[in-house]
């Protein structure tokens, strides 16, 4: 299992998180969402997270081309999906999660055509998750006080392969809380 440490906006954060064990950052570029970046800011430094922790962009109903024109500007290793994107405008030639969000009980989340799939919300019923055919990355209300239970929960139905993590290890929106991160790595970690 990895760890997905989202909504990074500076090179601090984004070493610390290295430097706590995660596997994965992810790179907002949504520009209403409180933790947007542009390519340009992070340009400068992102070169400098190791290349065995995978850099994710993550898009809401972008067109292919513009994620494909950032991907390869950054050098990124995955593009998230979280719109309505459909597999006919997923970019070329970069792997693809996609994201639902799941704000209430009984929201039906289809077994979709990409590498993974992202569960984003507490409310989802996970008893039906083992008939997915794609890895799941879990997410949403997540934070060091119950990453631990999210995942024994999640694991008494389907395997997990990551966990996902923004709001639930801040200070600030886009600002991470050090401390709060590397609890929360340690604690998905060894579940």
């Amino acid at each position: 299992m990895f760890v997905k440490i989202c909504g990074i906006t500076n090179r601090e954060d984004a070493l610390a998180a290295v430097d706590a064990g995660a596997g994965a950052l992810g790179f907002i570029f949504y520009p209403r969402s409180p933790r947007h970046v542009t390519a340009a800011q992070i340009e400068p430094w992102i070169d400098e997270i190791p290349g065995h922790v995978w850099k994710v962009g993550v898009f809401v109903d972008e067109a292919p081309a513009e994620i494909e024109r950032i991907g390869a500007r950054l050098a990124l290793d995955v593009a998230q999906l979280h719109g309505a994107e459909t597999p006919d405008l997923h970019p070329r030639d970069m792997r693809v999660w996609k994201a639902f969000r799941v704000a209430e009980a009984g929201t039906q989340v289809p077994d979709y055509p990409a590498e993974a799939i992202l569960i984003d919300g507490p409310a989802y019923d996970w008893s039906g998750a083992a008939r997915f055919t794609r890895p799941l990355i879990l997410a949403g209300g997540l934070e060091p006080g119950n990453v631990c239970e999210a995942i024994e929960r999640t694991r008494a139905y389907c395997g997990i392969w990551g966990v996902d993590v923004a709001s639930g290890v801040e200070k600030s929106p886009g600002r991470k809380d050090h401390a709060r991160m590397k609890e929360f790595i340690e604690a998905a970690l060894h579940t």
